[in-house]
């Protein structure tokens, strides 16, 4: 990774990237225990907005400094706007940050290497793939100050069973690393050491696939998704006949005929 910019140390999260088109956004407010204030939300958001443009980005990996991946939305600033149109504002900001995520034309790999609470678990959720240390937990316990995580809620339901995620929205209890993979909610559960190899490992399985094919298949995997079966089957025929007609695919299958490598394909370290 190159290292960051002086004037990125001083922001909420810090950009790094690399010649492999792998971004990196850390959540750089450890004793805040990474608030999703107004200025993290704003700086994440320029942050995707620019790697949505980058033709070269390939992977993006979200991480967090400290002992919490992410405490959620910062109380104390809500609680210091007790205003109706405040809130409106801030959670349609939180809302546009998140479907940016999902609407990023790469993958996006949650690295939790601590505590995932409320708008910081909805962030786990939000991401396409998860890894987690074995000490982590996860809640969406705004239920505990009277207020229900409506918006963690939405990926939460379509990442784990709905009475699964109902449970946690209701009692505000909290959940193990082990649990949240039991539920879907992370791939994969490893002791703190490990963590960045099993990050690695995934971020070196992706760089292996043509970009082109990826978010193609990125963009109609959360599309189909809403839609009844039917309906789902014919974009997903759509989708497929068009990533086919693709030279990436076409090299591809003809590398498979031919029992070789195909020409896109990077090496694995």
């Amino acid at each position: 990774m190159n290292t960051a910019t002086p004037a990125d140390t001083e922001l909420p999260v810090r950009h790094e990237s690399d010649a492999r088109g792998v971004h990196r956004l850390t959540l750089a407010q450890p004793k805040a225990f990474n608030v999703l204030s107004e200025a993290a939300l704003a700086e994440l958001q320029r942050q995707l907005d620019a790697i949505a443009g980058d033709e070269g980005a390939r992977v993006l990996v979200i991480a967090a400094e400290g002992k919490a991946f992410c405490a959620g939305h910062d109380l104390k600033q809500m609680k210091a706007h007790p205003q109706l149109d405040y809130y409106q504002r801030l959670f349609a900001q939180c809302s546009k940050m998140m479907l940016s995520i999902q609407k990023l034309p790469v993958p996006v790999i949650a690295r939790v290497q601590g505590l995932a609470t409320a708008a910081g678990c909805q962030l786990v959720a939000q991401c396409d793939l998860a890894v987690a240390v074995d000490s982590a937990r996860f809640g969406v316990n705004g239920i505990d100050v009277g207020l229900f995580c409506a918006t963690p809620s939405v990926p939460l339901v379509r990442n784990m069973g709905a009475k699964q995620a109902m449970e946690m929205l209701l009692t505000g209890g909290f959940i193990s690393a082990q649990e949240a993979q039991q539920r879907g909610l992370v791939n994969h559960v490893v002791p703190e050491a490990e963590l960045d190899v099993a990050v690695d490992r995934l971020v070196n399985a992706i760089l292996t696939k043509p970009r082109q094919s990826v978010a193609m298949g990125k963009q109609l995997f959360y599309q189909q998704r809403e839609l009844g079966m039917e309906a789902a089957y014919q974009l997903a025929g759509q989708s497929m006949a068009c990533n086919m007609v693709l030279d990436v695919a076409q090299e591809g299958v003809q590398a498979f005929i031919e029992k070789r490598e195909p020409s896109w394909r990077t090496p694995r370290p």
